[in-house]
């Protein structure tokens, strides 16, 4: 496996999402050669033009194979569920995700590709953790589908290491934010809050919010990615957070006074999927990939306010 990334051919499997297309900018100057993959790209033109954009459902075997052919590196990041839908369908967060997923690692075998990153979700795996901060080896308990079946893609990756040599790494993420995420999906406190306050409404916050997420910047997040792509290690699982934890009223404090205004509040009924309290043990990633969290919460707002008053569909 190579150990710089300009000799790494990679292809982004949702490259036109949230985190996908962060790492798309990132990475096209520093690769050999990048594809991105997926049905649509959310922000058309923000993915470099060096890219090549290779459209397609993950559901389709032979698109994912055209995808992944001849990639050393696949970043898997595609996730056709959120964790509150993924409890609505359980059956369908399994065909679409997992299923999805099978098929993926099958044409990585077949097309000898060297390792997968997979994107997993910290903020589910632990379920409501007693260990906190919480630690890669602390059980997993999920409150969800969308976490259950993230856990189960991990233990597919290691299956798939045992009996083909498929190598891989796991970045348990906590809660990411940052540009060219948007409130569209109903998952990503961060963009709807904002969203909602730039367009003048009120905000809602299911349960009292208390509620208590581990956010993290999405620059620190594709830095990770890029970290586990040439990471050399023997471990193979990371979580990638910030360390510190805010409730949800303390973010909206925080957007307050970004914006000099106080916000209106609307409280619902709190949800059995949220997790209380979600904070991430990330020595291993720093010790192991010398990976640390760059940007803070407050600097990460202003970075994403700023990102959302230049779109026009914010405005």
């Amino acid at each position: 496996m190579q150990t710089n990334l300009s000799e790494l051919r990679c292809v982004v499997m949702g490259g036109g999402g949230f985190v996908g297309t962060n790492l798309c900018q990132s990475l096209a100057p520093k690769v050999a050669e990048l594809r991105g993959f997926g049905r649509r790209q959310g922000f058309p033109g923000a993915i470099p033009a060096s890219t090549t954009w290779i459209p397609g459902d993950f559901s389709d075997s032979s698109s994912v194979a055209a995808a992944v052919a001849g990639m050393d590196v696949v970043f898997h990041l595609i996730s056709a569920t959120t964790p509150a839908s993924s409890n609505v369908d359980k059956v369908a967060d399994i065909e679409a995700n997992l299923i999805g997923t099978l098929r993926m690692l099958e044409a990585c075998r077949m097309q000898s590709v060297k390792r997968v990153v997979f994107v997993s979700s910290g903020g589910a795996i632990y379920g409501a953790s007693q260990m906190i901060p919480t630690p890669e080896d602390a059980p997993t308990n999920p409150l969800n589908s969308y976490g259950i079946s993230k856990l189960a893609i991990e233990k597919y990756l290691n299956l798939y290491n045992h009996l083909y040599g498929l190598d891989y790494r796991i970045l348990r993420v906590s809660n990411p934010y940052g540009p060219y995420q948007t409130a569209l999906r109903n998952q990503g406190a961060i963009a709807a809050f904002l969203t909602r306050a730039l367009m003048g409404k009120s905000i809602e916050v299911w349960g009292d919010g208390s509620v208590a997420r581990d956010y993290v910047y999405v620059s620190d997040v594709v830095a990770a990615l890029e970290m586990a792509a040439i990471d050399q290690g023997e471990e193979r699982i990371f979580n990638i957070g910030s360390a510190t934890s805010r409730t949800l009223l303390e973010v909206i404090e925080l957007i307050e006074n970004l914006l000099g205004e106080k916000i209106s509040i609307q409280f619902g009924h709190g949800r059995k999927l949220d997790t209380p309290v979600s904070r991430l043990n990330t020595d291993r990633a720093r010790l192991n990939l010398g990976w640390e969290p760059k940007v803070d919460l407050e600097q990460g707002l202003k970075l994403t306010l700023s990102w959302m008053k230049a779109q026009t569909c914010f405005r």
